[in-house]
């Protein structure tokens, strides 16, 4: 009896061991994982590339967009990159028509505000706030079929209040200040209203284009001109000095062996890889 309650002991801290070390193992290993997999460079790259895709927005949820690019995200990206020894440098590859104006100005200020330098290269579009950002880059490059610019700001609607009658349906109005509801698709805007609204775009509208003028190093005036909310190929782009070079990723590893002053080969892009990334 005495030999067999020995040899139960003896097994139940064999038993006790053995899960001590496995999950000693299995906390080592996810660690490990979690190294490599929340640091942006393994070692052998030196170039951090993010993305910047779809539409700008200041959180998640906001709208049904399949592609959405915030604040938050760019912020946390770039907090990792620059506490990362091996990282000299970072590429934004663009792809968005815009978004909200205090978004696309946010993360244009935090990539203007790096302590690494920042190139942008315009894919299909970088238009609206899309092109805000793009703008912050230290160099910026774009397709000669990149459709670049459109500085403007947008508020219109679908006023429905005829559909509504047609339908049966009656909007009550029920506020506490006459400008409560403006912009309601449920009632004709009123001509004060127009304006008042109008005036609020103008505002903004001028924001942006002083933006542009300090991030683009243009004279005010010539931003104005181009500031219709229209947007444009690459190849123009470049001749209103919107962009500084047609290209792509080629041309971006020339930029960044210069700015770093090493070799083309030395250029080496840490791909964007979703999944356990803290972003």
């Amino acid at each position: 009896m005495q030999k067999s309650f020995l040899r139960e002991t003896a097994t139940a801290i064999m038993k006790a061991v053995v899960v001590v070390v496995t999950i000693v193992l299995v906390v080592a290993t996810l660690s490990t994982m979690y190294e490599v997999e929340t640091g942006v460079s393994n070692g052998l790259c030196n170039i951090a590339v993010l993305p910047i895709e779809g539409v700008v927005l200041p959180y998640h949820g906001l709208g049904e967009f399949e592609m959405v690019i915030t604040p938050e995200t760019v912020e946390k990206f770039m907090d990792t990159v620059e506490r990362e020894g091996e990282i000299d440098a970072v590429l934004l590859e663009i792809n968005s028509p815009g978004g909200t104006p205090v978004a696309s100005e946010r993360i244009a200020e935090r990539f203007r505000s790096s302590n690494l330098p920042v190139v942008g290269v315009i894919g299909d579009v970088g238009a609206s706030g899309g092109y805000m950002i793009a703008a912050a880059t230290d160099y910026l490059i774009a397709s000669p079929m990149s459709d670049v610019g459109s500085i403007g700001v947008n508020m219109s609607f679908v006023e429905e209040s005829e559909k509504n009658e047609e339908e049966g349906l009656t909007y009550v109005q029920l506020t506490t200040g006459k400008f409560k509801d403006i912009g309601s698709p449920n009632r004709p805007i009123t001509e004060e209203e127009k304006k008042l609204l109008q005036a609020d775009l103008d505002l903004v509208h001028n924001e942006f284009i002083n933006i542009i003028s300090d991030y683009r190093g243009l004279d005010r005036d010539e931003v104005v001109a181009l500031a219709d909310g229209a947007s444009m190929p690459g190849i123009k782009a470049l001749n209103a000095k919107l962009i500084d070079e047609l290209g792509g990723r080629a041309e971006a590893t020339t930029v960044f062996s210069k700015i770093l002053e090493m070799d083309e080969k030395s250029v080496k892009y840490c791909e964007f890889k979703k999944g356990l990334l803290p972003f």
